[in-house]
């Protein structure tokens, strides 16, 4: 069973189609400078895909250093949290510190585990991002033609 779009963006006219999403920003931005009603307007994006971009090969070692700088965080904001019962500026110094060393050197330890237990079957780091192949500006039917017209000038302008 396929779900459909809600009714309000299909029944928009496409006013302007783009190929990339910064063009679709620029072209909702031309038309809210020049005092369109933007409230009225949608970037829709098509041909949906999953991009995942590998920044790196996985180890160990790199595993137990990111889990150590995650851990130096979340330790710190412990001993942040802990230091509001301190009773002196010596003990909050030592809270923070502690946290912070702590926090690292469990991080460590759990990012290394972590790595270890997946037998190599994921050795890289990456980053997921979902992209489109075309950006569409739709617009309500009341005011589509405004908008394309105005879209127009932007167009020739650019040109």
């Amino acid at each position: 069973m396929t779900q459909q779009p809600p009714s309000e963006v299909v029944d928009r006219p496409v006013v302007g189609s783009y190929p990339t999403y910064a063009g679709a920003q620029r072209a909702v931005d031309f038309l809210a400078d020049n005092k369109f009603p933007v409230e009225h307007t949608a970037i829709v994006g098509s041909d949906l895909r999953m991009v995942e971009t590998v920044l790196g090969r996985l180890t160990r070692g790199r595993a137990a250093l990111a889990g150590a700088g995650t851990g130096a965080w979340f330790g710190l904001l412990i001993g942040l949290l802990l230091s509001v019962f301190a009773a002196g500026a010596h003990n909050v110094i030592v809270l923070l510190v502690s946290g912070l060393v702590y926090g690292a050197v469990f991080g460590a330890i759990f990012g290394f585990v972590g790595h270890a237990m997946t037998g190599g079957r994921r050795d890289f780091s990456s980053r997921s991002q979902i992209v489109a192949a075309r950006y569409e500006v739709v617009a309500d039917a009341q005011v589509a033609d405004e908008a394309k017209n105005m879209l127009a000038r932007l167009a020739m302008r650019e040109d």
